[in-house]
């Protein structure tokens, strides 16, 4: 996947279904996110206060299909298969090519799916596509050194503690620390410890 995007990216796993969002998502979007709101404010940038309005969501719509389509990001909704219910978001993002082949994930779930196992599934669903029909050889990830589900769900999925960037992003209005993670397409670092 070289070139621009020719036809619509859909992944498919055991439970889930990941695909770009559509502007027929916004309901079940802004009903999950405000009702998560509790739970996801305290590890994303600060909400507009717009967030969570029919105008911002077709702004995002508009973006994550011009990212698919440039190759610069994949942003994809977490769709469980057996009800169509939508779950949360993972994107690809800050996809570089040339020497480096390599790119970003970011997600989030919403807190009635949390502990069920569904962000590993779509982690490493997203990974394997990434590296096998992408060809990407390097996806990094970054959180916040206190979110211990993040830390654990990023090691069951392959990725390797790298260190900490400071002052990485603005989290809930505050430049935050972060640690880093990767996971290399032919990996050959073994197991590594976190600090």
């Amino acid at each position: 996947m070289l070139g621009l995007l020719r036809r619509p990216v859909r992944i498919d796993s055991d439970r889930l279904v990941l695909r770009l969002p559509m502007h027929a998502d916004f309901r079940d979007w802004s009903a999950l996110r405000a009702e998560s709101a509790d739970f996801l404010i305290p590890w994303e940038p600060a909400w507009a206060e717009d967030h969570l309005t029919r105008r911002a969501f077709t702004a995002r719509v508009r973006w994550a299909n011009r990212g698919a389509q440039e190759g610069s990001a994949l942003p994809l909704f977490l769709i469980r298969r057996a009800d169509d219910v939508l779950l949360g978001a993972i994107t690809l993002d800050n996809i570089r090519r040339g020497p480096a082949q390599a790119g970003t994930i970011g997600y989030w779930i919403g807190a009635p799916f949390v502990r069920q196992g569904y962000m590993r599934e779509a982690i490493d669903a997203l990974v394997r596509h990434a590296f096998v029909v992408m060809g990407l050889s390097r996806i990094e990830a970054a959180c916040l050194p206190e979110n211990a589900a993040s830390r654990r769900v990023l090691e069951t999925s392959g990725f390797k503690y790298e260190g900490v960037a400071q002052s990485y992003l603005q989290i809930n209005g505050r430049w935050r620390n972060h640690v880093l993670y990767a996971n290399l397409r032919n990996d050959r670092r073994g197991r590594t410890t976190t600090g």
